[in-house]
Protein backbone atom coordinates (compact mmCIF):
# COMPACT_ATOMS: atom_id res chain seq x y z
CA UNK A 1 0.00 0.00 0.00
CA UNK A 2 1.39 3.43 -0.93
CA UNK A 3 2.58 5.68 1.87
CA UNK A 4 2.71 8.82 -0.17
CA UNK A 5 0.54 11.55 1.10
CA UNK A 6 -0.05 13.46 -1.98
CA UNK A 7 -2.39 12.57 -5.45
CA UNK A 8 -2.56 13.53 -8.75
CA UNK A 9 -6.29 12.84 -11.06
CA UNK A 10 -5.58 12.91 -14.42
CA UNK A 11 -8.76 13.96 -16.03
CA UNK A 12 -10.02 13.44 -19.93
CA UNK A 13 -13.38 14.20 -21.51
CA UNK A 14 -14.80 10.51 -21.54
CA UNK A 15 -15.48 7.86 -24.00
CA UNK A 16 -18.41 5.30 -24.31
CA UNK A 17 -18.32 2.43 -22.35
CA UNK A 18 -18.57 0.76 -25.80
CA UNK A 19 -19.67 1.30 -28.98
CA UNK A 20 -23.13 0.05 -28.88
CA UNK A 21 -26.12 2.32 -29.55
CA UNK A 22 -27.29 2.29 -25.74
CA UNK A 23 -23.62 2.92 -24.44
CA UNK A 24 -22.79 6.28 -26.82
CA UNK A 25 -26.53 7.63 -26.32
CA UNK A 26 -25.78 7.79 -22.91
CA UNK A 27 -22.23 8.74 -23.12
CA UNK A 28 -24.14 12.09 -25.35
CA UNK A 29 -26.80 12.77 -22.76
CA UNK A 30 -24.52 13.18 -19.90
CA UNK A 31 -21.92 14.65 -22.08
CA UNK A 32 -23.58 17.41 -24.08
CA UNK A 33 -26.48 17.39 -20.76
CA UNK A 34 -23.33 19.55 -18.68
CA UNK A 35 -24.63 22.81 -18.29
CA UNK A 36 -20.98 24.14 -19.35
CA UNK A 37 -21.26 22.06 -22.54
CA UNK A 38 -24.40 23.87 -23.86
CA UNK A 39 -24.14 26.83 -21.79
CA UNK A 40 -26.67 29.11 -23.65
CA UNK A 41 -29.63 27.03 -22.93
CA UNK A 42 -32.02 26.81 -20.06
CA UNK A 43 -31.38 23.54 -17.79
CA UNK A 44 -35.15 22.23 -18.67
CA UNK A 45 -35.16 23.36 -22.29
CA UNK A 46 -31.28 21.43 -22.36
CA UNK A 47 -32.43 18.69 -21.38
CA UNK A 48 -35.60 18.29 -23.89
CA UNK A 49 -33.14 19.12 -26.81
CA UNK A 50 -30.49 16.56 -25.88
CA UNK A 51 -32.47 13.90 -24.92
CA UNK A 52 -35.73 13.81 -27.25
CA UNK A 53 -33.93 15.58 -30.30
CA UNK A 54 -29.42 15.43 -30.61
CA UNK A 55 -29.03 12.09 -28.52
CA UNK A 56 -31.75 10.14 -30.36
CA UNK A 57 -30.59 11.31 -33.86
CA UNK A 58 -26.46 11.52 -33.21
CA UNK A 59 -25.99 8.25 -31.39
CA UNK A 60 -26.63 6.05 -34.91
CA UNK A 61 -23.99 7.89 -36.44
CA UNK A 62 -21.67 7.87 -33.36
CA UNK A 63 -21.99 4.83 -32.80
CA UNK A 64 -20.93 3.67 -36.19
CA UNK A 65 -17.97 5.74 -36.05
CA UNK A 66 -16.97 4.13 -32.49
CA UNK A 67 -17.22 1.08 -33.80
CA UNK A 68 -14.97 1.80 -36.24
CA UNK A 69 -12.55 2.97 -34.43
CA UNK A 70 -12.72 0.51 -31.31
CA UNK A 71 -9.94 -1.81 -30.57
CA UNK A 72 -9.34 -5.29 -28.79
CA UNK A 73 -8.57 -2.85 -25.66
CA UNK A 74 -11.48 -0.77 -26.36
CA UNK A 75 -11.45 2.97 -26.37
CA UNK A 76 -8.61 4.10 -27.72
CA UNK A 77 -8.73 7.75 -25.82
CA UNK A 78 -9.06 5.39 -22.67
CA UNK A 79 -6.03 2.74 -23.12
CA UNK A 80 -3.80 6.15 -23.93
CA UNK A 81 -5.11 7.51 -20.74
CA UNK A 82 -4.38 3.61 -18.85
CA UNK A 83 -0.94 3.94 -20.58
CA UNK A 84 -0.13 7.33 -19.80
CA UNK A 85 -0.73 7.02 -16.46
CA UNK A 86 0.83 3.96 -15.43
CA UNK A 87 3.92 6.11 -16.88
CA UNK A 88 3.60 8.80 -15.02
CA UNK A 89 2.84 6.77 -12.02
CA UNK A 90 6.26 5.25 -12.26
CA UNK A 91 7.59 8.97 -12.90
CA UNK A 92 6.00 10.02 -9.64
CA UNK A 93 6.38 7.29 -7.46
CA UNK A 94 8.63 8.94 -5.02
CA UNK A 95 6.37 11.42 -3.70
CA UNK A 96 2.99 11.38 -5.50
CA UNK A 97 0.08 8.40 -6.06
CA UNK A 98 -1.31 8.71 -9.68
CA UNK A 99 -4.65 7.63 -11.12
CA UNK A 100 -6.65 9.16 -14.57
CA UNK A 101 -10.72 9.82 -14.38
CA UNK A 102 -13.25 11.05 -16.98
CA UNK A 103 -15.69 13.20 -16.89
CA UNK A 104 -18.06 11.40 -18.26
CA UNK A 105 -18.58 7.65 -18.12
CA UNK A 106 -15.97 5.87 -16.51
CA UNK A 107 -13.57 5.84 -14.13
CA UNK A 108 -15.50 8.71 -13.26
CA UNK A 109 -14.66 11.46 -11.13
CA UNK A 110 -16.55 10.77 -8.35
CA UNK A 111 -15.37 7.13 -7.58
CA UNK A 112 -11.82 8.21 -7.84
CA UNK A 113 -12.61 11.05 -5.48
CA UNK A 114 -13.90 9.09 -3.08
CA UNK A 115 -11.20 6.43 -2.78
CA UNK A 116 -8.67 9.62 -2.48
CA UNK A 117 -11.13 10.86 0.43
CA UNK A 118 -10.59 7.07 2.15
CA UNK A 119 -7.28 7.63 1.91
CA UNK A 120 -6.47 10.59 3.13
CA UNK A 121 -4.38 12.47 1.05
CA UNK A 122 -2.79 15.76 2.95
CA UNK A 123 -2.31 17.01 -1.06
CA UNK A 124 -4.48 16.36 -4.30
CA UNK A 125 -3.62 17.76 -7.48
CA UNK A 126 -6.33 18.08 -10.55
CA UNK A 127 -4.68 18.23 -13.93
CA UNK A 128 -6.82 18.38 -16.78
CA UNK A 129 -5.10 17.12 -20.07
CA UNK A 130 -6.31 19.47 -22.27
CA UNK A 131 -3.68 22.26 -22.99
CA UNK A 132 -6.26 25.28 -23.62
CA UNK A 133 -8.68 26.26 -21.10
CA UNK A 134 -11.94 26.65 -22.12
CA UNK A 135 -14.98 26.83 -19.72
CA UNK A 136 -16.86 23.55 -21.92
CA UNK A 137 -13.84 21.29 -20.90
CA UNK A 138 -11.55 22.35 -18.31
CA UNK A 139 -13.84 24.26 -16.43
CA UNK A 140 -16.28 21.46 -16.29
CA UNK A 141 -14.15 19.16 -15.01
CA UNK A 142 -12.82 21.24 -12.38
CA UNK A 143 -15.78 22.71 -11.39
CA UNK A 144 -17.30 19.39 -10.83
CA UNK A 145 -13.87 18.06 -9.23
CA UNK A 146 -13.74 20.41 -6.55
CA UNK A 147 -17.52 20.28 -5.82
CA UNK A 148 -17.04 16.60 -4.85
CA UNK A 149 -14.10 17.54 -2.66
CA UNK A 150 -15.96 20.59 -0.76
CA UNK A 151 -18.27 17.92 0.29
CA UNK A 152 -15.67 16.23 2.14
CA UNK A 153 -15.27 16.10 5.81
CA UNK A 154 -11.40 17.20 5.85
CA UNK A 155 -10.62 18.75 2.67
CA UNK A 156 -6.95 18.63 2.09
CA UNK A 157 -5.09 21.23 0.27
CA UNK A 158 -5.90 21.15 -3.56
CA UNK A 159 -4.23 22.57 -6.60
CA UNK A 160 -5.12 22.52 -9.90
CA UNK A 161 -3.87 23.33 -13.57
CA UNK A 162 -6.31 24.80 -16.27
CA UNK A 163 -4.08 24.97 -19.00
CA UNK A 164 -0.29 24.35 -20.15
CA UNK A 165 -0.42 25.33 -23.72
CA UNK A 166 3.26 27.41 -23.41
CA UNK A 167 4.63 24.98 -21.32
CA UNK A 168 8.14 24.54 -23.37
CA UNK A 169 7.75 20.19 -22.91
CA UNK A 170 4.20 20.50 -23.94
CA UNK A 171 5.87 22.24 -26.98
CA UNK A 172 8.77 20.16 -27.19
CA UNK A 173 6.51 16.95 -27.47
CA UNK A 174 4.31 18.18 -30.77
CA UNK A 175 6.47 19.78 -32.09
CA UNK A 176 8.92 16.15 -31.90
CA UNK A 177 6.12 14.31 -33.10
CA UNK A 178 5.48 17.17 -36.26
CA UNK A 179 8.86 16.39 -37.01
CA UNK A 180 8.60 13.30 -37.69
CA UNK A 181 7.28 14.33 -41.07
CA UNK A 182 8.98 15.83 -43.96
CA UNK A 183 7.24 19.15 -43.77
CA UNK A 184 8.56 20.48 -47.22
CA UNK A 185 6.34 17.40 -48.52
CA UNK A 186 3.50 19.20 -47.79
CA UNK A 187 1.27 22.43 -49.65
CA UNK A 188 -0.38 23.18 -46.18
CA UNK A 189 -0.42 22.53 -42.91
CA UNK A 190 -3.12 22.92 -40.98
CA UNK A 191 -3.43 23.19 -37.09
CA UNK A 192 -6.96 22.18 -36.06
CA UNK A 193 -8.49 22.63 -32.39
CA UNK A 194 -11.48 21.38 -31.15
CA UNK A 195 -14.12 24.09 -32.02
CA UNK A 196 -16.13 26.13 -29.30
CA UNK A 197 -19.66 28.36 -29.61
CA UNK A 198 -18.72 32.16 -29.73
CA UNK A 199 -20.62 32.51 -26.79
CA UNK A 200 -18.48 30.82 -24.93
CA UNK A 201 -15.37 32.82 -26.11
CA UNK A 202 -17.24 36.18 -24.84
CA UNK A 203 -18.29 34.75 -21.62
CA UNK A 204 -14.48 34.73 -21.09
CA UNK A 205 -14.62 38.62 -20.25
CA UNK A 206 -16.69 40.32 -17.99
CA UNK A 207 -16.29 43.39 -20.49
CA UNK A 208 -16.56 43.13 -24.44
CA UNK A 209 -16.69 40.63 -26.96
CA UNK A 210 -13.55 38.18 -28.14
CA UNK A 211 -13.81 39.66 -31.75
CA UNK A 212 -12.49 42.97 -30.02
CA UNK A 213 -9.08 41.52 -29.02
CA UNK A 214 -7.25 40.53 -32.09
CA UNK A 215 -7.35 37.18 -30.46
CA UNK A 216 -5.87 35.99 -33.75
CA UNK A 217 -2.67 37.54 -33.11
CA UNK A 218 -2.50 35.00 -30.02
CA UNK A 219 -2.49 35.70 -26.35
CA UNK A 220 -2.25 39.24 -24.94
CA UNK A 221 -3.31 41.58 -22.33
CA UNK A 222 -6.62 39.75 -20.49
CA UNK A 223 -7.40 37.37 -23.33
CA UNK A 224 -5.19 34.54 -21.11
CA UNK A 225 -7.61 32.51 -20.91
CA UNK A 226 -9.88 33.14 -24.06
CA UNK A 227 -9.84 29.71 -26.11
CA UNK A 228 -9.37 30.73 -28.79
CA UNK A 229 -6.58 33.05 -27.90
CA UNK A 230 -4.48 30.02 -26.63
CA UNK A 231 -5.02 27.86 -30.00
CA UNK A 232 -3.49 30.64 -31.69
CA UNK A 233 -0.84 30.82 -29.63
CA UNK A 234 -0.18 27.19 -29.15
CA UNK A 235 0.42 27.66 -33.47
CA UNK A 236 2.62 30.84 -32.94
CA UNK A 237 4.86 28.92 -30.44
CA UNK A 238 4.82 25.78 -32.18
CA UNK A 239 5.99 27.45 -35.31
CA UNK A 240 8.67 29.27 -33.73
CA UNK A 241 10.01 25.74 -33.22
CA UNK A 242 9.50 24.69 -36.15
CA UNK A 243 11.17 24.68 -39.37
CA UNK A 244 7.94 26.03 -41.31
CA UNK A 245 7.08 28.65 -43.39
CA UNK A 246 4.04 30.26 -41.55
CA UNK A 247 2.62 31.06 -44.36
CA UNK A 248 1.81 27.78 -45.45
CA UNK A 249 -0.21 27.03 -42.48
CA UNK A 250 -3.40 27.89 -40.95
CA UNK A 251 -5.50 27.12 -37.47
CA UNK A 252 -8.84 26.48 -37.80
CA UNK A 253 -11.52 24.48 -35.74
CA UNK A 254 -13.72 21.22 -36.26
CA UNK A 255 -16.27 19.55 -34.44
CA UNK A 256 -18.60 22.02 -35.09
CA UNK A 257 -22.41 21.71 -33.34
CA UNK A 258 -23.55 24.64 -35.45
CA UNK A 259 -22.49 27.51 -37.63
CA UNK A 260 -22.34 30.12 -34.82
CA UNK A 261 -18.89 28.10 -33.95
CA UNK A 262 -15.47 29.85 -33.99
CA UNK A 263 -14.04 30.31 -37.70
CA UNK A 264 -12.79 28.87 -39.72
CA UNK A 265 -14.20 25.46 -39.99
CA UNK A 266 -11.40 23.06 -40.54
CA UNK A 267 -13.85 20.71 -43.12
CA UNK A 268 -14.29 24.00 -44.76
CA UNK A 269 -10.96 25.37 -45.26
CA UNK A 270 -9.95 21.51 -46.20
CA UNK A 271 -12.62 21.93 -48.88
CA UNK A 272 -11.19 24.59 -50.06
CA UNK A 273 -7.86 24.11 -49.98
CA UNK A 274 -8.50 21.49 -52.06
CA UNK A 275 -10.67 23.15 -54.56
CA UNK A 276 -7.85 25.78 -55.72
CA UNK A 277 -5.46 23.09 -56.12
CA UNK A 278 -4.01 22.01 -53.07
CA UNK A 279 -2.52 18.57 -52.90
CA UNK A 280 -0.85 17.83 -50.04
CA UNK A 281 -2.37 18.55 -46.57
CA UNK A 282 -0.56 17.75 -43.13
CA UNK A 283 -3.03 17.86 -39.99
CA UNK A 284 -2.02 18.07 -36.04
CA UNK A 285 -4.37 18.57 -33.71
CA UNK A 286 -2.47 20.68 -30.61
CA UNK A 287 -5.71 20.60 -28.55
CA UNK A 288 -6.11 16.70 -28.13
CA UNK A 289 -3.42 15.03 -26.17
CA UNK A 290 -4.77 11.46 -26.64
CA UNK A 291 -5.94 10.34 -30.17
CA UNK A 292 -9.80 9.68 -30.07
CA UNK A 293 -12.71 9.85 -32.06
CA UNK A 294 -12.09 13.66 -33.19
CA UNK A 295 -8.67 12.59 -34.80
CA UNK A 296 -8.72 8.88 -36.01
CA UNK A 297 -12.14 9.13 -37.42
CA UNK A 298 -13.13 12.76 -38.08
CA UNK A 299 -9.57 14.15 -39.53
CA UNK A 300 -8.43 10.50 -40.21
CA UNK A 301 -11.22 9.56 -42.17
CA UNK A 302 -13.84 11.72 -42.75
CA UNK A 303 -11.20 15.03 -43.34
CA UNK A 304 -9.53 12.75 -45.75
CA UNK A 305 -12.10 11.25 -47.41
CA UNK A 306 -13.59 14.87 -48.12
CA UNK A 307 -10.05 16.32 -49.64
CA UNK A 308 -9.84 13.38 -51.92
CA UNK A 309 -13.07 13.70 -53.22
CA UNK A 310 -12.69 17.27 -53.49
CA UNK A 311 -9.46 17.01 -55.61
CA UNK A 312 -6.91 16.31 -53.09
CA UNK A 313 -4.15 13.71 -53.23
CA UNK A 314 -2.90 13.00 -49.75
CA UNK A 315 -3.83 13.96 -46.23
CA UNK A 316 -1.61 12.73 -43.29
CA UNK A 317 -2.24 13.56 -39.91
CA UNK A 318 0.15 13.96 -36.99
CA UNK A 319 -0.63 11.26 -33.91
CA UNK A 320 -1.06 13.02 -30.80
CA UNK A 321 1.26 12.76 -27.25
CA UNK A 322 -1.19 9.89 -26.27
CA UNK A 323 1.54 8.31 -23.95
CA UNK A 324 4.81 9.51 -25.58
CA UNK A 325 8.01 9.58 -22.81
CA UNK A 326 7.84 13.48 -23.82
CA UNK A 327 4.50 14.11 -22.82
CA UNK A 328 5.35 11.96 -19.35
CA UNK A 329 8.10 14.52 -18.79
CA UNK A 330 5.67 17.17 -19.13
CA UNK A 331 3.40 16.25 -16.64
CA UNK A 332 5.70 14.95 -14.39
CA UNK A 333 7.42 18.56 -15.16
CA UNK A 334 4.28 20.33 -14.19
CA UNK A 335 3.27 18.54 -11.19
CA UNK A 336 6.46 18.98 -9.58
CA UNK A 337 6.38 22.82 -9.88
CA UNK A 338 3.46 23.12 -8.65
Amino acid sequence: MSKNKKAVLLISLGTPDSPSWFDVASYLSQFLGDGRVLSTIPSFLRFILVNLIIVPTRAFSSSKSYKALWTDRGSPLKFHMEDLTEKVKRALQDTYDVEYAMRYKNPSIKNKLEDFEKKGYEEVILLPVFPQYSSAANGSFLDYALKKISKWNVIPSVKVVSQFYDNDDFLEAFKENISEFDLDSYDKIIFSYHGLPTSQLDDTYSEGKCDDRNCENGVSGDNHHCYKAACYETTKLLLNRLDVDPEKTITAFQSRLSSNWVKPFSDKVIEDFAENGVKNILVVSPSFTGDCLETIFEIGVEYEELFIEKGGQKLDYVPSLNSNDNWVKCIEGIVRKL
